[in-house]
């Protein structure tokens, strides 16, 4: 009982240092892109010491590399996601996941946009871009293998080309076009995605 009360208020104070960290390094790269993105720059922003985001993050590496965590937990994706595997059937699955790209990704062009922006230049935005890309390309095969063991995959589609055309589909150039650019409510952007989707990939009706 004493080791808990001496450690957790250290564990505390350390959690809320990393998540410091974390919120200066996601707004960064909001405002000013990943090309600004410096563990000096992220110890700023945070009002912490650079020795003091060193202990958290060794390296900037670390820092990205943790980011997706963080993100993913603040845009809450995972209670996002879970509509979408707690539906009855597949074809009411692939409605929730068109409402759920209308949720979810809006919130995170930004830092897309950061990230797209250096990728083929900096190790670390690839590797972070390479990781949410492996995310969506895993969500879309269980999709499309859902279709398919249920027997409501289209024709001509495979599994293979369905969860490559719907990970096509979850665009940040996409949703900022009807977003952005045309204005469309989230509400309009799920409407619409599910009748897409569904009306390409779902084949015996609804």
């Amino acid at each position: 009982m004493a080791l808990d009360t001496i450690t957790e208020p250290a564990n505390a104070r350390s959690r809320r240092t990393r998540a410091a960290l974390l919120a200066s390094a996601r707004n960064i790269l909001e405002e000013q892109g990943f090309e600004a993105l410096t563990m000096t720059a992220v110890a700023d922003r945070a009002g912490l010491t650079r020795r003091s985001a060193y202990l958290h993050f060794p390296s900037r590496a670390a820092l990205v590399s943790a980011l997706f965590d963080y993100i993913t937990d603040a845009e809450h994706l995972d209670d996002s996601l879970a509509r979408v595997w707690a539906a009855p059937d597949a074809v009411s699955a692939l409605r929730e996941w068109a409402a759920h790209l209308a949720r979810y990704h809006p919130r995170l062009l930004a830092v897309d946009r950061a990230v797209e922006r250096v990728r083929h230049l900096d190790a670390d935005a690839a590797a972070h871009r390479d990781r949410v890309v492996a995310a969506q390309l895993a969500n879309c095969r269980r999709l499309a293998g859902w279709l398919n063991r249920e027997g409501r995959l289209a024709a001509p589609w495979t599994v293979g080309s369905a969860s490559d055309m719907l990970f096509g589909l979850v665009s940040s150039d996409m949703i900022e076009a009807l977003t952005v650019d045309r204005g469309w409510s989230q509400a309009r952007l799920a409407r619409h995605l599910a009748v897409m989707v569904e009306s390409t990939f779902v084949t015996g009706g609804a």
